[in-house]
């Protein structure tokens, strides 16, 4: 099982200093809480996508390719890749240099986007984001595969024997998960082609992620790619962590209420007993992790957002510390107990090149 850290990578003002950073501070305390999550252990670090204020983060490969330069075991991965407003050809292009570049150590997750204005400025409306998301992955994942490819569809020019380069490393497309919150479209996807499922399910109750992990999980067997507990499964998960519960609650308390994420909805308590989020001590994190699989099976990525808000690095570096020393041990060694046989490990290049 992979455990690692996302980043929305939001500029937002530190409540209780009124300080924001600059756009160049964040995209440098993101490198760094990438290079702190390898030196803590942990597998993977995935950057967002967005292309309007208060994120910084637009070039996921830019960012992803730099810190590949600086690490050696981290697996780079996006936590959202719009499908919908980037170019299949050039998210094929852009992911399989990065392959090359990092020696195998990429996957992204597919997502559509949930801001309206954003559509337009790529030439895209989001009333047709469904429909574009199944267009265009169609393409993605046959420009991956195959040489000289003849495409017409509804939403971009027609393509007439092209080939995509660089071509994927060792012939092993990069793996994919398709990421959602709400959509049992990108489920019904994620199955359709035998591809990850990533429910962020940071702001969702547990009955709901249970409905959409248990379509993706039957919709994968249906599609005949193996049984529903062989289906690729990725949660999302947000905490806060102070050796004492009381000091984490007092200190987090107003990030999360100015939080760009969820913030001036309900309050701190109301969200931490009906979301996945955590606020209190590393055992409290590990207790309510482990229920996770209570509802989604045993799955095979768990990635934690610990750095939005205007959260201090000093102090998102200590989150990553303690994921890194007192948590993630304790949640693989936890994981394993009782973890069917059946249930494949989490996909990786060298894995999925094996297997060819």
């Amino acid at each position: 099982m992979q455990f690692g850290i996302f980043s929305v990578g939001d500029v937002t003002p530190d409540p209780t200093t009124g300080r924001t950073p600059t756009e160049r501070e964040r995209i440098k305390a993101m490198v760094a809480i990438a290079l702190r999550a390898e030196e803590a252990g942990l597998d993977v670090f995935a950057t967002g996508e967005h292309h309007n204020p208060p994120f910084v983060p637009s070039s996921p490969t830019t960012m992803l390719g730099y810190v590949a330069a600086r690490t050696e075991r981290l697996i780079l991965s996006t936590a959202t890749t719009l499908i919908t407003t980037n170019d299949p050809v050039k998210i094929a292009e852009d992911f399989a240099m990065l392959q090359h570049l990092a020696d195998g150590r990429v996957d992204l997750m597919l997502g559509r986007g949930n801001t309206a204005p954003v559509y337009p400025w790529f030439g895209q409306d989001i009333r047709q984001g469904i429909p574009l998301a199944v267009e265009n992955y169609a393409l993605l994942h046959r420009l991956w595969r195959e040489e000289g490819v003849d495409w017409e569809g509804k939403f971009r020019t027609p393509l007439q024997g092209f080939t995509a380069t660089p071509r994927p490393l060792d012939g092993v497309p990069p793996f994919v998960w398709h990421g959602s919150i709400r959509s049992p479209e990108i489920a019904e996807q994620a199955a359709y082609y035998g591809d990850g499922f990533f429910h962020n399910n940071i702001f969702w109750p547990a009955d709901h992620t249970k409905r959409m992990v248990e379509l993706y999980r039957t919709r994968y067997a249906h599609h005949g790619h193996g049984t529903p507990e062989q289906a690729i499964v990725g949660l999302g998960g947000h905490v806060f962590m102070r050796r004492n519960s009381q000091d984490a609650v007092r200190e987090f308390r107003p990030y999360f209420d100015v939080a760009p994420v969820y913030g001036h909805g309900p309050s701190l308590e109301d969200f931490t007993d009906q979301t996945p989020l955590t606020v209190g001590s590393p055992q409290q994190v590990i207790e309510k992790t482990l229920a996770f699989r209570d509802y989604a099976g045993d799955y095979q990525r768990q990635l934690f957002l610990v750095d939005h808000a205007g959260l201090p690095l000093k102090t998102v570096l200590e989150q990553i510390d303690l994921l890194g020393e007192e948590v993630v041990p304790v949640l693989r060694k936890e994981f394993a107990v009782g973890r069917p046989a059946q249930v494949p490990d989490a996909p990786t290049h060298a894995a999925r090149l094996a297997r060819q």
